[in-house]
């Protein structure tokens, strides 16, 4: 399974999220406040060597017509600088919405927006991961399928051309006999 992790990046602040290791679970690991470029390398780079991260998964924020933005252009330039900074490969995922579907959590578990703003960065990065997840596992589960189909499909078609044989020219068989009937 590879590992990765998740971001949210935003002006202020970067939502970081990591996965479980069977790669099934995004949980949100920390809110890096961004002061430099380096205040944010120093913890990723803690981070990536710990969980022995493979991929980046930064949020991509498309605008509501599908089309890449000026902040969409912002993140892709700041992920670019990551990627060669931390010489890691980047995946983007569309995260419209994801920061709204975490101050819903928020306001399910009766906390203030205000004074969780970290936390908001947080799920978000643990949404966006988890998104890439399920995509990865859902891609998977279909090429495995589609492998399954095609061999069971192979195996039905050789089974039907070994059952089916016509005689060899001269040879009549009769039922299930093999020898030639006279």
């Amino acid at each position: 399974m590879v590992s990765a992790l998740g971001l949210d990046l935003g002006a202020k602040r970067i939502g970081v999220a990591g996965c479980d290791r069977t790669g099934l679970i995004a949980t949100g690991l920390m809110t890096i406040h961004k002061t430099n470029f380096e205040s944010v390398l120093r913890p990723l780079r803690q981070l990536i060597e710990e969980r022995s991260v493979e991929v980046l998964v930064v949020g991509l924020p498309y605008t509501m017509d599908g089309q890449i933005g000026f902040q969409a252009k912002k993140i892709q330039k700041m992920a670019g600088r990551l990627s060669k900074a931390l010489s890691l490969p980047v995946e983007f995922v569309d995260e419209r919405l994801t920061s709204f579907q975490a101050e819903h959590m928020l306001l399910g578990e009766r906390r203030s927006l205000t004074r969780n703003k970290a936390l908001i960065d947080r799920k978000a990065a643990a949404i966006i991961l988890q998104q890439w997840l399920d995509a990865r596992h859902e891609t998977a589960r279909r090429e495995t399928a589609s492998t399954e189909k095609l061999a069971h499909s192979s195996e039905s078609t050789s089974e039907n051309q070994n059952h089916h044989k016509p005689p060899s020219s001269g040879d009549c068989t009769h039922g299930n006999r093999s020898e030639p009937v006279r």
